[in-house]
């Protein structure tokens, strides 16, 4: 089956932004994928740089946007992984995943559990951790396990997901470097996304892909600093194995072919489920073993 990721950038408004992706979307069609991607919070700018009261108002695009992409899904016949600002009551957001199916229906939804708090992605200030648990969403082309951005480096995130039968992992992403890190720390940042997400990949032999912002966005409270996002969306096989990797700088539509039955494969000669201690792993759930 083939799969497309969309790799693009924020194009200053929702109307030019969502339009450019539906467009994609209808030339990954076009070229034969069955499973879309987009990227995290994908019709917006990332505007989790500040903590800007107004900004929640986003959320009021919500029904608006699940009508849209939802129209995409079926005119395009494939099953597409959005990503959007959720408002579920007064007060209370969520950075949510939303599956549609190739007709249009909602297959699922994922609400993200992990939720960052640093310089220029100050989630907390805007999400709600995620109540519905690690459940892969069921569609026609298969058993998605979709997580969100932070969730990437979180192995128990990857390991519940890929214990409920998922076997490909999807995160929507938005990361990136700030132009006064060293050329040192950027290469390190970004060899560490791709090395954990990599490790999930093979601990649970499963395929692993994530779709990444590109391009600088301005910080809207302060046009002096922003975020460059790197990019770099990739798949990675159930060996860790790469199968794709995106530019750092461009927009872009990456192809693979998900083959189940070789996740099957790989599971025989490296059966690491069968080999789990699950009875000596009852503290895992602790915050720390004092």
């Amino acid at each position: 089956m083939k799969v497309a990721l969309i790799q693009q950038k924020y194009y200053g408004s929702r109307e030019k932004t969502i339009e450019y992706s539906k467009n994609r979307v209808a030339e990954a069609a076009r070229s034969g994928a069955k499973l879309v991607c987009l990227q995290e919070l994908h019709t917006r700018e990332y505007f989790c740089q500040s903590e800007l009261v107004d900004t929640f108002d986003y959320a009021e695009d919500y029904q608006k946007d699940i009508e849209f992409f939802s129209s995409v899904a079926k005119e395009c016949e494939v099953v597409l992984v959005s990503s959007l600002f959720e408002k579920r009551a007064s007060g209370l957001y969520h950075n949510s995943a939303i599956v549609f199916e190739k007709d249009g229906s909602i297959a699922g939804k994922y609400r993200k559990m992990h939720i960052p708090d640093d310089p220029q992605f100050y989630e907390k200030f805007y999400f709600t951790p995620g109540d519905i648990g690690f459940e892969p969403i069921d569609t026609s082309v298969g058993r998605l396990g979709v997580l969100i951005c932070w969730d990437q480096w979180y192995p128990e995130a990857a390991r519940l997901m890929a214990l409920s039968g998922a076997s490909i992992l999807i995160y929507p992403t938005a990361i990136g470097w700030f132009d006064d890190d060293s050329f040192e720390e950027k290469k390190r940042q970004k060899e560490a996304w791709m090395a954990v997400q990599r490790g999930h990949a093979v601990a649970n032999g499963v395929f692993v892909c994530a779709i990444n912002r590109v391009g600088f966005e301005e910080d809207s409270s302060d046009k002096n600093r922003g975020i460059r996002f790197w990019g770099s969306s990739f798949v990675y096989g159930p060996q860790g194995e790469e199968i794709a990797i995106g530019s750092e700088d461009g927009e872009e539509i990456l192809y693979f072919d998900y083959d189940q039955k070789r996740v099957e494969d790989v599971r025989r000669i490296w059966p690491f489920f069968r080999d789990r201690r699950i009875d000596a792993y009852g503290e895992i759930t602790k915050r720390y073993r004092d």
